[in-house]
């Protein structure tokens, strides 16, 4: 258990069981994790499916103001019959009162209904009812529910299991790789977690905004869980890895594949690529805009790093040539025998010739 939370270095030499070994000990590390997080998920998963179904909410509430939807029609309906039954209630009212010029019976037999009829109006919800999502299979509640737990563990348990796979993968790597690829792989999970954010809050609540209320008056809108979570999870897993480009571009650089010049003088092609990657994910037009616009600002972004990045190795290589220059020349000047200049060897060699 001990390799699963410490790195074996570089120098250290393990057998290929002792490799597979390490493997099953942090595979294991990471199930355990992983099912430690998806219990908590579980026993907050009502939270959690709030949490995700408040972006529909928000949408289809001014649908079901409208009466656009089943639980605004039945809304409507309510507020129609509270308004009846407070209007009745006004009138019995007065009808009750001994200026109504009523025979005493049929005053006394109204004022004994009038407890009742405020009882009964008191009864009527004031509020039209909560829209939820429709389910259409008898399991389809608990498969759902299950679906979303295990994406919301995945993402919380993700820096763990990065955090394995980071130590399995970091022996193989030279020093000089490791220094280079820790920045990134320390990125990682943060971006993920921007992009997941990214796409909640900006990116999903906009495709639900166009696809739920396009032609919305000439449907009966039933929104159906199953479909529901995965076009969100969809959405949300596409912004987190759209947020990985800059660890692939600076990555792509770091290796020497590409330099931040050519980074610079493909900007037309890259604008291209990032319509195109959000033309296949999912959502619609204003979905596409806002998925492209953020991936080549990503883009524009990883330039800037990826520079940073070349002119700070750059500046390190100039300061060990120059302190290898330097020490190269204190050893000589130590040794009393200095390098000969050019002219010095030159005149050795003319010297040599008239002998």
């Amino acid at each position: 258990m001990a390799t699963a939370i410490r790195t074996i270095g570089h120098e250290d030499r393990l057998s290929l069981v002792e490799h597979l070994e390490e493997l099953r000990t942090r595979l294991i590390v990471s199930g355990v994790v992983l099912a430690a997080v998806f219990g908590l998920c579980m026993w907050q998963n009502h939270a959690l499916l709030r949490l995700v179904d408040r972006p529909l909410e928000k949408v289809r509430h001014g649908q079901a103001q409208r009466g656009e939807t089943p639980a605004g029609q039945t809304g409507l309906a309510q507020q129609a019959v509270a308004r009846v039954a407070r209007d009745t209630e006004a009138i019995v009212g007065d009808l009750a009162a001994p200026g109504s010029r009523l025979p005493a019976a049929l005053r006394a037999q109204l004022a004994a209904e009038l407890p009742r009829l405020r009882a009964d109006t008191a009864k009527l919800p004031a509020t039209p009812p909560a829209e939820k999502l429709t389910t259409l299979g008898i399991g389809e509640p608990f498969t759902t529910t299950l679906t979303v737990t295990l994406f919301f563990a995945l993402i919380l348990a993700l820096p763990v299991i990065l955090f394995e796979l980071y130590g399995f993968v970091l022996p193989g790597l030279r020093p000089s790789e490791r220094r280079a690829i820790q920045p990134l792989l320390a990125a990682i999970p943060l971006l993920f977690a921007t992009g997941v954010l990214f796409g909640y809050l900006v990116v999903l609540p906009a495709a639900l905004r166009f696809l739920v209320n396009f032609n919305s008056s000439e449907f009966n809108i039933l929104v159906q869980a199953g479909p529901y979570y995965r076009f969100a999870a969809t959405i949300l897993l596409a912004m987190g890895l759209v947020f990985q480009v800059p660890v692939a571009v600076v990555g792509a650089t770091r290796v020497g594949l590409v330099t931040p010049a050519q980074l610079r003088r493909g900007r037309r092609y890259a604008l291209v690529a990032c319509a195109a990657v959000a033309a296949f994910l999912p959502g619609d037009a204003v979905t596409m805009v806002l998925e492209a616009v953020p991936l080549y600002l990503l883009y524009e972004a990883s330039i800037l790093v990826a520079s940073f990045f070349v002119r700070r190795d750059e500046a390190r290589a100039a300061r060990q040539a120059a302190g290898a220059s330097a020490q190269q020349t204190s050893s000589a000047a130590a040794d009393g025998n200095p390098d000969p200049t050019v002219q010095a060897m030159i005149d050795h060699i003319d010297a040599g010739l008239y002998d």
